[in-house]
């Protein structure tokens, strides 16, 4: 047997001998290329006083980038019991600062298992990336705020999930995902990652997206109104605003003029800043309602 610059064996070897084949069910393709996952690891910062979550670390592969890193501590999420024993081997080789928790990274709640500072550093399962990374950015449905417990997220998407979070007002790729995103962090692409560095190999390539917190919002709104006009918009895009929105309100029109928005426009020609105005405009008449 063969071992890696970490002393661990490489993972094809883990792979084979913990007969880790991946799961399309659980959007599992395995990353095997050490060198790749330590630039993952070096994309997020330094990780030297920082506690680290990590989504479906499957192998381990990440993970032994991350603690090679520096990381204080990983937290590693993972669904598939298949994997704990793999990842047992790591926290063994890395005592005190690999915890793995065995279970659904969807019901994890962080703030109960990291210490500040903290990051998030995952390729994640393609199937819940989207999703975790909406309520990353919208703490208050967990009853949190604005700034988050993390300081920094560091996370694998497909190429083409990564194009909609770092999307401009008029592109083909800007919608929601783009405004929730940039409204409150620094989004960009780090770099692309091909295919063939993935077992099995997925059709399309990957990207590695960088996220910063900003302290405050870059305009004010409330995030749940935020959140609804632009699913509204968005979700028939090719609409203009004064039909588009009356799933939300009748007098849509009205709303989007009292916001300084031209409702004869579609979605993709507002910016972060109309959306905004637009989401006070929308708490502003309900509560004149109620």
């Amino acid at each position: 047997m063969t071992l890696a610059e970490d002393g661990l064996p490489p993972l094809r070897e883990v792979i084979a001998r913990h007969g880790l084949a991946a799961k399309k069910a659980l959007g599992q393709n395995f990353l095997l290329d050490l060198n790749l996952t330590r630039r993952i690891a070096r994309a997020a910062g330094d990780l030297s006083g920082c506690d680290v979550l990590e989504i479906g670390p499957g192998p381990g592969g990440l993970t032994r980038a991350l603690l090679a890193e520096g990381a204080r501590r990983v937290v590693a999420v993972e669904r598939d019991a298949r994997c704990l024993p793999a990842l047992d081997e790591i926290a063994r080789r890395w005592p005190g600062r690999l915890e793995v928790v065995h279970g659904d990274a969807l019901e994890l709640d962080p703030e109960a298992r990291l210490n500040a500072p903290w990051r998030i550093v995952a390729n994640l399962p393609y199937n819940v990336g989207t999703e975790l990374l909406v309520r990353w950015l919208t703490p208050e449905r967990r009853g949190g705020g604005w700034p988050p417990g993390w300081s920094g997220l560091t996370l694998m998407f497909q190429r083409e999930v990564a194009e909609r979070i770092v999307a401009r007002p008029g592109a083909k790729a800007y919608g929601r995902l783009a405004v929730l995103a940039q409204w409150r962090a620094e989004a960009r692409i780090a770099f692309d990652v091909s295919p063939r560095a993935f077992t099995p190999p997925p059709k399309v390539w990957s990207s590695v997206v960088d996220l910063r917190p900003l302290p405050a919002p870059r305009h004010p709104a409330e995030p749940d109104a935020l959140a609804r006009v632009t699913a509204a918009a968005f979700g028939q895009r090719r609409k203009m605003l004064r039909q588009s929105l009356r799933t939300l309100r009748p007098d849509a029109a009205e709303m989007c003029a009292e916001a300084g928005i031209d409702p004869t426009l579609r979605a993709e020609a507002l910016d972060i800043a109309d959306f905004c105005a637009l989401a006070r405009a929308l708490r502003a008449r309900e509560t004149a309602r109620s």
